[in-house]
């Protein structure tokens, strides 16, 4: 039988305070002053519940590269920084191309119990941008795959990607493109500038981004189809997506937390914790970004949560692994970077990390707010902490952070996963125990009819 819990005293993202009474894995009240015998009381005095953080972007590895990620680990980050579902990318071993691959990741993701887990299929066999993959299994499949995705590589081909938009169009799927024009950045190491020319290292092409994007947003506008875009680094791909939307094209696209708030002059140190795909950009770029998200031309922020394990970016700049981890450190960069400059407010942060992600993947189930009988996905956040990040907050197997010693703010203390208590003051719920409410959620919705999935 399930604990009953009740938030105290809560800010909600309106401003109104809630004292939010959980049972059965639902929210019951959220009225001030309630009262429950027998219910566990959560001091929620001074911090802010949002509706449970959705990346509609993440590196799982798992299967394939368990010694960077697992799906339990992957999952136990996502509980850390808040997250209640997560966006499982297709780049795995073997690719997660049939509807095999994509039932065993979220089965993986069902057993651990910490968040749920929501395959992304790729759009070509073994990612190799020559043949469409099983995308009509996958979507047909357990998973209920609707979010495809080469993410690390481009569909490059035009034609491709038309007949992969097409295919997507006719169940209400969506395509995640990783916008990056192959021979444009042909063994590109930094974002291409004057830097890059002091540095000695080979130049990433704003260019090589926006093209694709612009491609793209007119095949969408051709096939009627929607289109997603990963990880925007640069002013021009913000411009086109904005220009895109004006003509009432079906896009929409995502910004990472490091885009959000690092520039490339920290490349000077040649460390490698700073090498990613894209790179990251000059000020202006990360500026423009900030805007976008602001403005709404920017429907999300996701984190591209990608772990790598320590040989792999403890070297040279050239030979190390492009990636950052970002589950755990995604809301207190939101909030330094776009809440602390007073750009967003915290219904602006539950829309970008929340509520959007999880309509663009279709993600049943997702409480979009606090109403009586809502599932119990809640993230309870400290926004009065300003602290210094450290390794220790980082719960998946890499430690490829950009943050570590950087001062955030923001620092989430609860995280509730259908009402079972994944973060608690922040501290991780033991493996078993999660387990257990793994066990007791598929019981139970299985009993209502209802795939879980949500």
């Amino acid at each position: 039988m399930s604990t009953t819990y009740l938030l105290k005293g809560a800010t909600l993202p309106d401003g109104s305070g809630a004292d939010i009474l959980i049972a059965d894995g639902r929210i019951v009240s959220t009225t001030r002053g309630t009262d429950a015998a027998g219910a566990v009381v959560v001091d929620a005095a001074g911090l802010v519940a949002l509706p449970g953080l959705v990346d509609l972007h993440t590196h799982l590895r798992e299967p394939g590269f368990e010694q960077s990620e697992t799906v339990l680990t992957g999952t136990r980050a996502a509980a850390a920084g808040g997250f209640t579902s997560v966006f499982a990318m297709a780049n795995t071993m073997p690719v997660s191309d049939t509807a095999g691959v994509v039932e065993q990741v979220q089965s993986l993701g069902d057993a651990a119990g910490y968040a749920t887990v929501r395959p992304i299929g790729a759009v070509t066999i073994g990612l190799a941008g020559e043949r469409l993959s099983e995308i009509g299994a996958m979507a047909q499949s357990r998973a209920a795959v609707r979010v495809f995705s080469d993410d690390g590589k481009c569909v490059h081909d035009s034609l491709l990607m038309r007949r992969a938009l097409e295919y997507v169009k006719t169940f209400d799927g969506v395509i995640a493109q990783h916008a990056q024009d192959p021979r444009l950045t042909e063994n590109a190491q930094m974002n291409e500038g004057a830097l890059s020319s002091e540095l000695g290292l080979k130049g990433w092409p704003a260019v090589a981004e926006e093209s694709i994007i612009a491609r793209d947003v007119l095949l969408a506008e051709h096939v009627g189809a929607r289109l997603h875009v990963c990880h925007l680094s640069t002013a021009g791909s913000v411009d086109v997506i904005r220009w895109a939307k004006a003509r009432g094209i079906q896009v929409t696209a995502e910004a990472t937390p490091h885009h959000l708030l690092l520039t490339e002059d920290l490349i000077r140190s040649y460390d490698a914790r700073y090498k990613v795909n894209p790179p990251l950009r000059r000020d202006e770029d990360v500026q423009a970004l900030r805007e976008g998200v602001a403005d709404g031309t920017i429907d999300i922020v996701a984190t591209d949560h990608a772990p790598h394990p320590r040989e792999s970016k403890e070297s040279e700049w050239d030979a190390a692994s492009f990636g950052m981890v970002g589950l755990e450190s995604a809301l207190p960069v939101v909030q330094t970077a776009l809440v602390d400059t007073g750009l967003l407010g915290w219904n602006d942060v539950a829309r970008v990390l929340s509520t959007t992600p999880a309509r663009i993947g279709r993600l049943n189930g997702h409480s979009h707010s606090f109403e009586e009988g809502a599932p119990a996905n809640i993230t309870l956040v400290d926004p009065a902490d300003r602290s210094s990040f450290t390794l220790d907050r980082l719960a998946g197997k890499s430690q490829n952070t950009p943050f570590d010693g950087v001062t955030l703010s923001g620092r989430v203390r609860w995280t509730f996963h259908h009402g079972f208590p994944t973060l608690r003051d922040g501290e991780l719920a033991p493996v078993e125990e999660a387990a257990e409410h793994a066990r007791d959620l598929a019981f139970g919705l299985a009993r209502e009819g209802v795939p879980a999935r949500g």
